[in-house]
């Protein structure tokens, strides 16, 4: 079997669109309310508008959010990173991550880094670099971050966009368009 590329560049250029705090619930996001939804459009709709109602109109593809200490805190639903996910966010930095948002998020194929510091080292739409393989994150005055990296099956499952499509390729199937 030829080996598949990456749709997932080796670094990740944008800017900071949200910092969250410790012990974040994922669900505000988008709003408790909202949890049951998954049409990207109805998600995009209500996505951040409890902390910033404009916060569609200014993130970028490529954007990431930061979070402090247990981020994704709570129940690990999807749609709130589905919401992200369908804005442009392109990974989330945090000083740690809840377990089961972690399993889930990384499973869904978003790169999640552990970057001690990473929450005060950084400001709204300061500009990052993320080498994801690595976890290191390069500061807008050069200064590098150091996280965790991620085990060579993260790497597969991120390369591949995700768990599923891993396990497609290594057991040697290909998802169809109505699988997608």
């Amino acid at each position: 079997m030829k080996p598949a590329t990456s749709a997932l560049p080796d670094v990740l250029r944008g800017r900071v669109a949200w910092i969250f705090g410790d012990d974040f619930d994922v669900d505000l996001i988008i709003g408790v309310e909202n949890i049951k939804y998954y049409d990207a459009d109805k998600l995009r709709a209500v996505c951040m508008k409890a902390f910033d109602p404009e916060f569609v109109e200014k993130v970028e593809p490529g954007d990431v959010v930061v979070g402090g200490r247990n981020f994704g805190y709570g129940h690990p639903h999807y749609p709130p990173l589905v919401a992200l996910r369908n804005l442009g966010i392109s990974a989330v930095l945090a000083e740690s991550f809840s377990p089961g948002f972690w399993r889930g998020e990384t499973y869904n194929g978003m790169p999640l880094v552990t970057v001690p510091g990473i929450a005060t080292a950084v400001r709204r739409f300061d500009p990052v670099e993320v080498d994801w393989r690595r976890a290191v994150v390069r500061l807008p005055d050069g200064t590098e971050l150091t996280g965790n990296p991620p085990s060579e099956r993260v790497i597969k499952v991120l390369e591949s966009g995700g768990s599923l499509n891993l396990l497609l390729r290594e057991h040697g199937r290909h998802r169809t368009p109505a699988e997608s």
